[in-house]
């Protein structure tokens, strides 16, 4: 396979996975405001962490709050990863591989461009923020399930899968990153309803909460929320099993023995580490997880589309 084919095919699968992740913090942030009846007021500020954008984002607002946050993770195309931003690239890698993807695949994106990156101006204004981050889930679902359907188990497969499963997996750790760092810095004295009410809108954003019900019936705890986006293997989202997915792909392509080795090495640590081992010993950190994943995705560059 041509290495510009499998580039596009890799990069559609991170655009469209960082499209969709933004849109749920965003969704599930803005709910989060009003279900907190005024209690909770520094909600915006940490978006910026998650999604990695709060030095662009000071470079171009002198404020995060509840208009200019949304703007610059959901429309501005100053910035590179807001939702306007990943729909229009990851259209335009399609674009280039018509003859290489499904009728059906093709149309859903670009559908998706045509009807979420034009005449952005009103959604803020109108309060549609839910409605357009609704879309935004649904276009990432249809397009990766029309995938499933339709687009042939060859190697271009396999790099639409390995892009999708790398940026899912940095998200959740940036998720955890920022969130539980915050949680231990609140310490015991916050209030109990609203460290409750903060790790609910945690597993709504990684689209945990009714999963992460299933097996824990007890109240909701960090330590415990943590190890089921970490560590649980039968849960898609999770990052063991995005980067045991990722593995799994690499396994499939040529040449792959470099980054297939630093990818059995980040599954190795993730299986038989104990949550205890990355919150308290951080051995390893989350810092040094998502270090790894950035590793991991170097090595597919250098491997497959920019070969010395």
């Amino acid at each position: 396979m041509l290495s510009r084919v499998a580039e596009s095919l890799y990069w559609i699968g991170r655009y469209l996975e960082r499209a969709e992740s933004t849109a749920r913090l965003l969704d599930v942030n803005y709910y989060a405001i009003l279900e907190g009846a005024g209690l909770v007021t520094e909600q915006w500020p940490p978006l910026l962490g998650i999604t990695g954008s709060e030095n662009n984002f000071k470079s171009r607002h002198a404020k995060a709050d509840a208009k200019s946050v949304p703007f610059w993770l959901a429309f501005d195309l100053y910035n590179p990863s807001s939702i306007r931003s990943c729909i229009s690239m990851a259209r335009e890698n399609a674009r280039s591989l018509r003859d290489r993807i499904s009728t059906e695949m093709w149309e859903s994106v670009n559908r998706a461009y045509l009807e979420l990156c034009f005449n952005t101006d009103m959604v803020l204004q109108n309060d549609a923020l839910h409605e357009y981050c609704t879309k935004v889930r649904e276009v990432s679902h249809l397009f990766h399930g029309i995938a499933l359907s339709t687009l042939q188990r060859d190697q271009g497969w396999q790099f639409l899968r390995i892009g999708q499963m790398i940026e899912r997996a940095d998200n959740q750790l940036r998720l955890l990153q920022v969130r539980y760092r915050k949680s231990k810095a609140d310490g015991a004295d916050f209030a109990e309803a609203l460290e409750n009410h903060r790790w609910m809108a945690v597993l709504k954003s990684a689209s945990a909460y009714e999963s992460y019900r299933k097996l824990h019936h007890t109240r909701l705890a960090p330590r415990s929320i943590a190890e089921y986006l970490l560590l649980e293997p039968s849960f898609p989202r999770s990052v063991l099993y995005s980067i045991t997915g990722m593995r799994d792909a690499l396994k499939k392509l040529p040449g792959s023995s470099g980054v297939l080795r630093e990818a059995d090495w980040l599954v190795a640590r993730l299986e038989y580490a104990r949550i205890e081992d990355i919150l308290d010993d951080e051995k390893p950190s989350l810092e040094r997880l998502m270090e790894s994943i950035g590793v991991a995705g170097r090595m597919v560059n250098e491997t497959y589309f920019s070969p010395r």
